[in-house]
């Protein structure tokens, strides 16, 4: 009671100034690459889910395996979902502003959003390819925001799939 009683009167005497930033990085250091790259992992896990073979016996050993793999490629595939919205919320809501915004970048972010939370909830690979799509869309809208050209590249990942970047 005291301490709370001192701080309160501390704030009083002293009130603390506020101080604000643009955005979390306020070094201004944005890239979608990373939500790409997410996405192309959520991907390969749907892919190695599908390849995973269920165990020929139901020996405790054989059983195990499997459930681990399986629990470990789901985790990490919804793990790489939220990144894709995490980044997707960064960059829109800290780099996009009136003045460079284009205009679709709303449903191209709630499509994101949409999309990233069906491939998590399934073993959806249609679902997660759509994902890298709306990822590789906004990620060519950020640079074309930045004034920059883009091109897309091969991830050269096992899941496949391209990246977009600035073109030089």
């Amino acid at each position: 009671m005291l301490v709370n009683r001192t701080f309160a009167l501390l704030n009083r005497i002293l009130p603390a100034t506020e101080a604000s930033a643009h955005c979390d990085i306020p070094c201004g250091i944005y890239d979608p690459h990373l939500m790409q790259l997410a996405a192309l992992s959520v991907i390969r896990m749907n892919q190695l889910i599908n390849d995973l073979a269920p165990p020929a016996s139901m020996e405790k050993a054989d059983r195990d395996k499997y459930m681990h793999a399986l629990v470990r490629y789901t985790q990490v595939k919804e793990e790489h979902a939220e990144i894709v919205k995490r980044e997707t919320r960064i960059i829109r809501g800290d780099f996009f502003k009136p003045d460079n915004s284009p205009p679709n970048i709303g449903e191209l972010t709630d499509g994101i959003m949409k999309t990233a939370s069906k491939a998590r909830q399934n073993i959806d690979v249609d679902a997660a390819n759509e994902l890298l799509n709306l990822t590789q869309q906004f990620a060519e809208a950020f640079w074309k925001a930045k004034g920059i050209e883009t091109k897309r590249q091969p991830s050269n990942q096992a899941a496949g799939g391209e990246y977009v970047v600035p073109a030089n």
